[in-house]
């Protein structure tokens, strides 16, 4: 680790289902309690069904937020018709960062071999935020998270994270 101090991201956490209730939202509570134990802050979560403009509307509220530093959203990657998760986060945002879905593949690709290929995890940035969508099981959830987010997420990773570049992901926007 660095000699830089660590700083807590403020993260709202999304679960898209048609059938779950926060008490049997198994991947949430993963994620919940992952975010905790790394000294980040949980500041709202939500379970909303498998209807692109809720998602979507849902993540733009979030990003407009100030108090939200981070989206992570869980269930409705797949491949069936109900899976619009990654094309309501497509409707989102500014930028997509292409390479978590591949590092997530191969973090996948070494739990559950070929099976990796049907996950469609995205990520991106929109007003200043970013934004994951992560597969629906809490195995995922925990890949994803101890294997690539807990990592980009600490100001103290180096050689480089997300955290450090907060302040310029809307340097686009100011006046020259």
């Amino acid at each position: 680790m660095s000699e830089r101090e660590f700083i807590a991201n403020r993260i709202a956490v999304l679960t898209v289902s048609d059938t779950r209730a926060i008490a049997g939202d198994k991947s949430g509570r993963t994620l919940v309690e992952r975010i905790e134990k790394a000294g980040h802050v949980v500041v709202d979560r939500k379970i909303l069904p498998d209807e692109r403009n809720q998602i979507a509307d849902q993540l733009r509220i979030w990003s407009a937020n100030p108090e939200i530093d981070v989206v992570i959203s869980t269930g409705g990657t797949g491949l069936t018709g109900r899976d619009v998760t990654v094309e309501a986060h497509r409707d989102v945002y500014e930028k997509e960062i292409d390479a978590f879905g591949t590092l997530f593949t191969m973090v996948s690709f070494q739990k559950i071999g070929t099976s990796a290929v049907q996950s469609r995890a995205t990520g991106g940035v929109a007003q200043g935020t970013y934004l994951f969508a992560l597969p629906g099981s809490p195995g995922a959830c925990k890949d994803a998270w101890d294997e690539i987010l807990v990592k980009q997420l600490d100001y103290r990773h180096m050689p480089c994270n997300f955290v450090e570049i907060f302040p310029r992901l809307e340097e686009h926007k100011r006046r020259k």
